[in-house]
């Protein structure tokens, strides 16, 4: 648990060696469960496949079942039902961080910023700071609280789980996002290099690297955030689908900015090629940059008709993919193509909802950055003007970062 909260060290290991010792120990198999099925890749979704089916079999408390529940609503692909059961468990038993921590993870992927929020808030009275854990629920507070605009008292949770806990990697991400929001580039650079990066020991959370090459983009600092890109970040070459989503995420904000990325883009588009696809909205989204960017003119066009059966499929997914997901992808398809009016079209649709396919708030900015874009190069300068005034409106610091995106 502790491994998994802090997304350092090798929690799978410590897994196995507790069930090799208690094969009935129920939440070990549904953490496994869990582990391996937010955010993973193929081969590790079957292994959370096989762990729920071993659970569901073991005799259970009403809490464990509350665990159980969730995972088979994640299972049939019904995010929020998952993380409304979980939001229950948290309810009865406040102390339970792992329904707290991955019921969070669930309100992420449906871009539910209150929840994010208001699931940790809930709990808190029955926190304390000498309690296990409590780090953690730090952790898991600053980004709710940052997610919902409340930057000073995020910050300030964010840095006390630190303290408390060096290697927490979610707490270290939460002011990140803080930082990031606020166009702290400076801050930020120093927040993820600072006391030897005790965070990146034994890290398997590589979007904090992610987030130190945001902030090298920032400042102009291209060659630094590409030389993070070949080595902590996407050295590993990781096929997780976090990993694959800052990859594509980075290389499309170098892309608008006009800079060269070699042939980067075409190792994204192999990983991307060896996933499935059409399960969750924001994934597609990201596979399309990278198909369209990498020139995979077929595959590109074979995601975007994959969308069909999406739309008339079971689960979240649908929904996501119709409110947001297919015209964003139709959008980067269009981006990708020159077609910068329709680009801009689809995208000024959707940008005002577009929480409700997933992701963060900085990670959704992409859109905005990609709005503003091809609105310049379609010659619609008004619109870009505007949004260049929006911009920087919302974000003091943003405004020269927007303008060399529309130079």
């Amino acid at each position: 648990m502790h491994a998994y909260h802090c997304y350092a060290g090798d929690a799978a290991t410590l897994l196995d060696a507790a069930i090799a010792e208690a094969p009935g120990f129920v939440m070990a198999h549904v953490l496994k469960a869990y582990i391996n099925l937010v955010g993973g890749n193929t081969q590790e979704a079957v292994v959370g496949v096989g762990a729920f089916e071993t659970a569901r079999q073991l005799p259970a408390t009403d809490r464990e079942q509350g665990h159980l529940a969730a995972l088979g609503s994640l299972l049939a692909g019904e995010i929020r039902g998952a993380a409304r059961i979980l939001e229950d468990v948290s309810i009865a038993w406040p102390r339970d961080v792992l329904a707290l921590h991955v019921g969070q993870l669930l309100d992420f992927l449906q871009g539910d910023s209150r929840m994010l929020r208001d699931r940790i808030g809930r709990a808190l009275p029955a926190w304390s700071r000498d309690a296990p854990d409590y780090h953690a629920v730090l952790g898991l507070l600053s980004f709710g609280l940052e997610e919902t605009g409340h930057y000073d008292r995020a910050e300030a949770a964010g840095r006390e789980a630190v303290a408390l806990e060096p290697r927490n990697n979610w707490a270290q991400h939460a002011v990140a996002h803080v930082l990031e929001m606020q166009d702290r580039r400076a801050d930020g650079v120093t927040w993820l290099t600072q006391d030897g990066q005790p965070w990146a020991k034994e890290t398997v959370f590589l979007h904090n690297w992610w987030h130190l090459a945001l902030f090298h983009l920032g400042q102009g600092e291209t060659d630094e955030a590409l030389r993070l890109f070949d080595g902590p970040m996407f050295g590993p070459r990781s096929d997780h689908a976090f990993d694959m989503i800052d990859a594509a995420a980075l290389l499309w904000r170098l892309n608008l900015r006009g800079v060269d990325v070699g042939d980067r883009w075409q190792a994204v588009a192999d990983l991307y090629e060896t996933q499935p696809r059409g399960g969750y909205a924001f994934d597609d989204a990201h596979a399309m940059m990278a198909f369209v960017a990498a020139g995979r003119e077929s595959t590109a066009r074979g995601l975007l008709e994959l969308q069909t059966t999406v739309l008339a499929g079971p689960g979240d997914n649908a929904v996501f993919t119709r409110d947001v997901g297919l015209p964003v992808m139709q959008a980067v398809y269009a981006f990708g193509h020159g077609d910068y009016v329709k680009a801009v079209e689809l995208l000024r649709g959707v940008r005002n909802i577009s929480g409700r396919f997933g992701g963060s708030h900085a990670q959704r900015d992409i859109l905005d950055l990609t709005l503003i874009a091809a609105a310049g190069r379609s010659g619609d300068h008004s619109l870009e003007q505007a949004l260049l005034a929006e911009r920087a409106a919302a974000r003091p610091l943003g405004r020269p970062e927007a303008r060399k995106l529309a130079a």
